[in-house]
């Protein structure tokens, strides 16, 4: 399957529509959500956790954001997990 432009609009400017997110980062931004939940921790407090903004860990939850490996990191931390176990949960 080409991702290159299936989330870009004509003018290149990246559409983050539900429709158009790419599965990959749906995913794991669920898994990141399931995960947080279970274990009882808000979007804010994970974010104050890991040190980042709420609304950019909301982004990722979502899949509208490509989270930086060592973003990743961080929310693996502040969840107790390891990042290796986010992905497989997310199945990647």
């Amino acid at each position: 399957m080409d991702f290159r432009a299936s989330y870009r609009n004509h003018s290149g400017v990246p559409n983050l529509s539900r429709k158009r997110q790419h599965p990959a980062l749906v995913a794991l931004g669920k898994a990141i959500r399931e995960v947080r939940q279970s274990k009882g921790i808000t979007q804010g407090r994970l974010a104050l956790i890991a040190e980042l903004d709420r609304s950019y860990v909301g982004r990722v939850e979502r899949g509208d954001n490509n989270a930086a490996v060592l973003t990743l990191s961080r929310l693996a931390v502040a969840l107790d997990i390891s990042v290796a176990k986010l992905m497989q949960k997310a199945g990647l």
